[in-house]
């Protein structure tokens, strides 16, 4: 039986995956299990077939003048070094036969987010770090790419937020299908968004050159 491993695995998205996939998931969350943590990942036992690097959160704060340090380091820890640290990880373990790893970003990952500018940077981190590790993961036969939900019904969509938003909240278990989607994703380094009954590739545009 496949072994995938899931971090926020408690969470809407993480649990919805975690029920989709067609083998044994490995559910890691807070409290016992900091994605930002890099003991917490040496803490990791076993071999994977695949991972969901899913474990993210916002908060909230769209004045960065509010910013705290601590916050700041919080979110970044979780967003974009549990990705950092948990692709590492799962690299490693994956390496003797291949596999296969999505990590969750965001549509804030591809466009700017007012109501959350941490978030928004992370996201697009994780972004920027899928395509630019993917091509030396492929090496190993290791199959990396991100996935780009937009808002979806999960606790870390506030209340306040949810009364802004024009457009209906998707259900955990399409994104969940999604991920199972970008898994199987014979490509690497992409972006694959998801929107109400929409789940493809983002295009990125190029880069013009010089004149």
């Amino acid at each position: 039986m496949s072994r995938a491993l899931v971090t926020g695995g408690r969470g809407g998205i993480g649990r919805a995956i975690a029920a989709a996939y067609e083998g044994d998931a490995v559910v890691l969350d807070l409290p016992e299990f900091d994605v930002g943590s890099v003991d917490a990942w040496a803490s990791v036992e076993g071999e994977f077939d695949a991972a969901f690097l899913n474990a993210g959160i916002g908060i909230g704060h769209e004045d960065v003048a509010e910013l705290g340090d601590a916050e700041i380091a919080r979110i970044v820890a979780a967003n974009f070094l549990g990705v950092v640290y948990g692709t590492r990880e799962c690299a490693r373990r994956l390496m003797p036969n291949g596999g296969s790893i999505v990590a969750t970003a965001s549509l804030a990952g591809l466009v700017g987010m007012p109501f959350d500018p941490l978030y928004t940077a992370t996201k697009h981190g994780v972004v920027g770090f899928v395509r630019g590790a993917a091509p030396g993961l492929l090496a190993h036969g290791i199959r990396l790419n991100a996935l780009c939900p937009g808002f979806t019904d999960t606790p870390i969509v506030e209340d306040e937020l949810r009364g802004r938003l024009q457009a209906p909240l998707m259900s955990p278990a399409f994104v969940a299908e999604a991920a199972l989607r970008a898994l199987q994703d014979d490509e690497v380094g992409r972006a694959w968004i998801v929107q109400p009954n929409r789940i493809e590739p983002f295009r990125f545009p190029g880069i013009p050159g010089p004149r």
